[in-house]
């Protein structure tokens, strides 16, 4: 949850997700969808070198111009394409960029680039399934409301892709397939979380 006085939505509301998530002795890691960098500059406190990606120019460049961004590494470009070597950060995290991918090839990809005991985290976005998800729905719309009455709300200036492709129970599915052992999580504000350690 974000301190009052800053900046809030249905993205940043998780990202303690994430944070909460960094193993022990983090040397290295990646924020898959980066967009203006907020994650990155929040895990760059936690671990000594943090990559960023984003397929979106503009987003990259205002990431890059942050006054706060210090040494993060932003690179523009596609995730599931550039030449990073295999087992090579501790942390793979993602936050509401999943969706925007083919999210089976995108988990493999994540899994690969992780290390030997290294940890995914990922906050996504799916969609609801009616009538069962309504009372769900109704209560998320509800909180969302007071939230944004007592925090205000952020806009990220990031491209958007809506609705997401998978239901929240396929992508439950999904990850259980890609990652065995995976810990899935539903979120009140329309989110579910993945997270996941590598054992080998």
């Amino acid at each position: 949850m974000a301190p009052k006085g800053e900046r809030w939505n249905h993205n940043l509301h998780y990202h303690r997700v994430i944070l909460d998530a960094v193993p022990s002795g983090c040397e290295s890691a990646l924020d898959v969808g980066c967009g203006e960098g907020t994650l990155a500059r929040q895990l760059r406190r936690l671990v000594p070198h943090v990559t960023g990606i984003d397929l979106d120019q503009a987003s990259i460049d205002l990431a890059r111009r942050n006054p706060d961004t210090g040494d993060v590494d932003y690179i523009d470009g596609d995730f599931l394409t550039h030449r990073f070597e295999p087992a090579l950060f501790d942390l793979v995290a993602s936050v509401a960029s999943l969706h925007h991918m083919e999210a089976g090839p995108a988990l493999e990809r994540m899994r690969d680039l992780l290390r030997p005991g290294g940890v995914l985290a990922v906050v996504g976005l799916a969609r609801a399934e009616y009538p069962a998800d309504l009372p769900l729905d109704l209560t998320a719309a509800v909180v969302s409301r007071m939230r944004r009455l007592s925090r205000g709300w952020w806009e990220h200036p990031s491209p958007v892709a809506w609705p997401p492709p998978e239901t929240f129970h396929g992508m439950e599915d999904l990850a259980a397939a890609i990652l065995p052992g995976v810990r899935y999580r539903r979120h009140l504000l329309w989110r579910y979380s993945l997270v996941w350690v590598k054992n080998s």
